[in-house]
């Protein structure tokens, strides 16, 4: 695994070497530091956001992990309405020191279900494909691009959620390289990763 930011380093440092970046960038978001994990599906945004948030912990720093898979509005979720949503249930409230109250997609039931809460942690690390979009840069403090080998995500995928969601998974990778393509995602990103 590694990373290239003009050079090459091991991702296994990249978590202390995100949290440290981190902790040197001026809050957004009112009082929090977002953290945004962008990239393809199948990448490694989750395993390293809670790699993060752990190097977070061991500094005393509190932090909350958002997952974007709980914010789509199902396979087709990565639209216009996304970052909206997010902005208005998480990120606006969290700026004026009030809690985030957005509601869970129940992927079992296709709709979203329960209401979330949770009050303005010192750093909102938010991960998936979608959380480093331009219309919620004013509000990220940090955004981490990752990316590897479409076959490597697609073995990832398949593992994690199982054969019978290849139709989806195949209409999703279409959905998220348009997505990219227009928001331009990974040019804007301040840090590069590979995770192949």
């Amino acid at each position: 695994m590694t990373s290239r930011v003009g050079g090459q380093d091991d991702l296994a440092d990249a978590p202390i070497r995100i949290a440290t970046t981190l902790l040197d960038c001026a809050p957004r978001c009112g009082s929090t530091r977002l953290l945004a994990i962008d990239g393809p599906a199948g990448s490694g945004k989750t395993t390293l956001a809670a790699a993060v948030s752990a190097a977070l912990v061991a500094r005393s720093v509190g932090s909350v992990v958002l997952h974007m898979d709980d914010l789509y509005d199902g396979w087709t979720g990565l639209d216009e309405t996304l970052a909206s949503r997010v902005e208005q249930q998480v990120l606006a409230p969290l700026a004026t020191g009030e809690p985030a109250r957005w509601q869970r997609y129940d992927w079992a039931t296709r709709r979203f279900g329960a209401w979330e809460t949770f009050e303005p942690p010192q750093v909102l690390v938010l991960e998936g494909c979608g959380s480093g979009a331009r219309p919620l840069t004013a509000y990220t403090s940090l955004l981490v691009w990752l990316e590897a080998d479409p076959d490597e995500r697609l073995r990832r995928g398949l593992a994690r959620d199982g054969e019978q969601v290849l139709p989806h998974w195949l209409a999703w990778t279409d959905l998220e390289a348009t997505y990219f393509a227009a928001d331009g995602t990974r040019a804007r990103a301040d840090l590069r990763l590979r995770n192949d």
